[in-house]
């Protein structure tokens, strides 16, 4: 896909007249910048906004730039635009110091990975660098806002939005949050012969089908006509609705030996199931929503009291916690710290812990160049003396809290500076392995969740970093330092939620069934250990009931279940008198594995 970069001047054309008289400096414009993709622009004012190109309040741009072709898919663009909306949110919108040329910046690096032009990029500052500016900044923040922070057609949604995104094109959208995610609506299918039902009726063989024999002369068809569409949006994706008037289908009526209208017919799993006429919308709810439960049976766990598990999960856990950082960079080896590229990456951290501290929106902080960082990491971490190896993998922990940086490295093409810091832990004896190390890369591993990108990664059964991280967890679940295991319940809770989100919505799982037997396995066994600490406990409990909730009832993950005794495990843990006031051990140890099991 094209990205071109769309130019406007906020000034209209006044900065090229009146810039050098005031400031001393000759500017040829006050810019506004977007991007266009897959026929959508994108800009930052009240919060990320999309428009139909060129038709936002800011009129015609001045100049068009190509940016280059992205070979990103759509779905992932809009994981790493929901991303963003984290960050460029209305209330974050300052003309200076976070305006629309930054969300542009990120974002062409994202897609592109090339800057909008220095020119542009540099203006506020080469602005407040003189001292008209400095005077006149309020005054312009003040008369720019409303021309700057238009409404705009739509906006991207951010964490507490709960509207979906009204959009130009449906190319590309940003996702909601996961408890927002409307389900899939269905509709009425429209069909007029014999080779369009069959073809219908094929795409259902897997799940249900109704027919509505229907005609234009048929008074008492229009009755049930909007239950009929009620319904079809009701069963979403999940049975067709189909609509046929027999009386121009004549194909249809002589194949189904249909005379009378309405008549209704239903199919499940490919086979005729049932036949009825008359027009009563009571009667065509109970047939319908009876076909429905027998096509997609509602799951047992549905019928338990589970308020923990009953809905989506909208955050995951994460390592924030932000150490001493002079003390870190003291730990750094000289040959890294002194290389070029590594000291813009240490004032890039200690600046977001900084702008943290005082509340300022992470993203004012202008990131460095990771793909030069990145080649430092390829082409020293392995040679660098071991005991080094737990600061280096601590920085790039602190570095993936930006969901800029763990975008940037989650792309195929540079996700391999990952696999330098952690695969060598899977080449080697666990044990062995410092504590220090393993559990800040089990942290690391936390913060790959800061986008929406390495959880599919983390999922795909080829991916050397899923296997990784997989060995690194369930070793860890059992071992002896209570932190570790906190840590690492933490990572295998991530993994639950990213794979619980997708059941719970109606999609398939998201991890290989093996990954999740492997896991609930070290989970079970380290709840059984555990008779020290609540905290582990508690992640413990929370992951494992999210791998087990709505599991397939005749699947491998419930027949481990089973065979490890897990009601008995997690009841036994009620006479711990150090974690016997879980909540969990309730709800996930009597109602789900006691009656769901």
């Amino acid at each position: 896909m094209d990205v071109e970069l769309y130019v406007y001047d906020l000034s209209k054309g006044l900065a090229r007249v009146y810039s050098q008289p005031l400031t001393g400096t000759q500017m040829d414009a006050i810019y506004h910048t977007s991007l266009v993709v897959s026929g959508v622009e994108y800009y930052f004012g009240q919060g990320i906004q999309t428009a139909v190109p060129g038709s936002t309040h800011h009129g015609q741009p001045m100049e068009k730039v190509h940016m280059g072709k992205t070979e990103l898919p759509s779905d992932v663009i809009e994981e790493y635009l929901g991303s963003l909306a984290t960050i460029y949110t209305p209330e974050s919108y300052d003309l200076f110091l976070h305006n629309c040329n930054n969300f542009t910046q990120d974002f062409a690096m994202f897609l592109v990975g090339r800057s909008i032009p220095d020119h542009i990029r540099n203006l506020p500052r080469t602005f407040l660098e003189t001292p008209f500016g400095q005077m006149m900044k309020p005054q312009i923040e003040m008369a720019l806002k409303g021309i700057t922070q238009g409404s705009g057609p739509s906006a991207v949604p951010g964490p507490s939005a709960q509207a979906p995104l009204a959009r130009p094109t449906p190319a590309l959208r940003a996702p909601q949050p996961m408890d927002a995610i409307p389900r899939t609506l269905g509709k009425v299918r429209n069909v007029s012969n014999l080779s369009q039902l069959e073809n219908e009726l094929r795409a259902a063989s897997n799940s249900c089908a109704v027919v509505f024999f229907t005609s234009s002369t048929c008074p008492p068809c229009k009755v049930v006509y909007p239950t009929y569409d009620e319904l079809a949006e009701e069963a979403g994706e999940n049975a067709r609705l189909i609509k046929v008037d027999i009386g121009s289908a004549y194909d249809v009526s002589m194949k189904y030996s249909v005379r009378a209208t309405p008549t209704f017919m239903t199919f499940l799993k490919g086979q005729k199931q049932d036949q009825w006429s008359g027009a009563s919308p009571a009667q065509l709810k109970g047939h319908v929503r009876m076909l429905l439960e027998m096509a997609h049976p509602t799951h047992p766990h549905r019928r338990l009291r589970l308020p923990s598990l009953q809905r989506n999960i909208t955050h995951f856990v994460m390592y924030k916690k932000v150490p001493p950082l002079d003390k870190l960079v003291q730990k750094l080896p000289m040959a890294f710290k002194e290389a070029p590229s590594v000291a813009p990456i240490i004032n890039f951290v200690k600046a977001r812990h900084s702008a943290s501290n005082d509340k300022t929106p992470a993203a004012d902080t202008r990131v460095p160049d990771l793909h030069a960082f990145a080649a430092t990491l390829q082409s020293t971490y392995a040679t660098l003396p071991g005991d080094s190896h737990f600061a280096i993998v601590d920085l790039v922990r602190l570095l993936f809290l930006d969901p800029r940086v763990s975008g940037y490295f989650a792309e195929e093409a540079n996700h391999a500076t990952l696999l330098t810091l952690i695969a060598p832990l899977s080449q080697e004896d666990l044990s062995s392995c410092p504590y220090n190390l393993r559990i800040v890369a089990l942290q690391l591993a936390c913060n790959l969740f800061s986008t929406p990108l390495y959880p599919d990664q983390l999922a795909l059964p080829s991916s050397p970093l899923r296997e990784t991280c997989l060995r690194l967890a369930t070793n860890s679940l059992l071992d002896s330092q209570s932190n570790l295991r906190v840590v690492a319940a933490s990572f295998a809770y991530n993994l639950a939620v990213f794979n619980h989100n997708a059941r719970f919505d109606g999609h398939p799982d998201r991890l290989p069934e093996e990954d999740q037997v492997e896991l609930t396995a070290s989970l079970l066994e380290a709840v059984s250990r555990e008779d020290q600490s609540p905290e582990a406990l508690h992640g413990l409990l929370f992951a494992l009931g999210l791998f087990v909730y709505e599991a397939p009832v005749d699947g491998t993950l419930i027949d481990l279940c089973r065979a490890m005794g897990v009601k008995e495990v997690v009841s036994a843990k009620t006479k711990v008198a150090a974690v016997q006031n879980e909540p969990l051990l309730k709800e996930v140890g009597e109602e789900l594995f006691g009656k769901g099991l």
